[in-house]
């Protein structure tokens, strides 16, 4: 049976637990995203931040994390971090978490979401493209920028 899966507010219940969740991670694709401590520590002071904790049931298993701001008149949605934590990685559950996410931003309006990925080894360029991003032509820093339509 197919594990449920959805995204929790973080609390003082959960915060040790989705910053210890960096720790399971590659060398490889610690180097493809922050730590989830520095991620909420960037939430708390940037406004239109968003984050949640990723669950399968009852475990958790991730971290995700969208920044909204205002582009050309409209609200640019970025996925900023999403995290799973390398014991459930290839098996379905970063997909859903983004699925849930995607279907949230649709409801709101939104009609793409952007993201930017880091290159070469451990990089997500390959989940993003296999999710229907296509990269834009543009570089954040030295990340791949991608949309996807919504």
């Amino acid at each position: 049976m197919e594990q449920k899966v959805y995204l929790k507010a973080i609390t003082e219940d959960n915060v040790l637990d989705v910053c210890k969740l960096s720790e399971t991670l590659s060398e490889q694709h610690r180097r493809m995203v922050a730590p989830n401590a520095v991620s909420l520590a960037q939430a708390l002071v940037t406004d239109g931040a968003w984050y949640r904790a990723i669950y399968a049931d009852d475990e958790l298993i991730g971290f995700v994390m969208t920044h909204m701001e205002i582009e050309n008149g409209e609200t640019e949605a970025f996925l900023w971090r999403l995290m799973i934590a390398s014991a459930f990685q290839g098996k379905g559950y970063g997909r859903r978490a983004l699925q849930i996410l995607i279907d949230d931003l649709r409801g709101q309006g939104h009609r793409e979401l952007v993201t930017s990925c880091g290159q070469g080894e451990g990089s997500p360029q390959g989940f993003y493209e296999r999710l229907g991003f296509k990269p834009n032509g543009e570089m954040l820093d030295d990340e791949v920028v991608m949309v996807l339509a919504l």
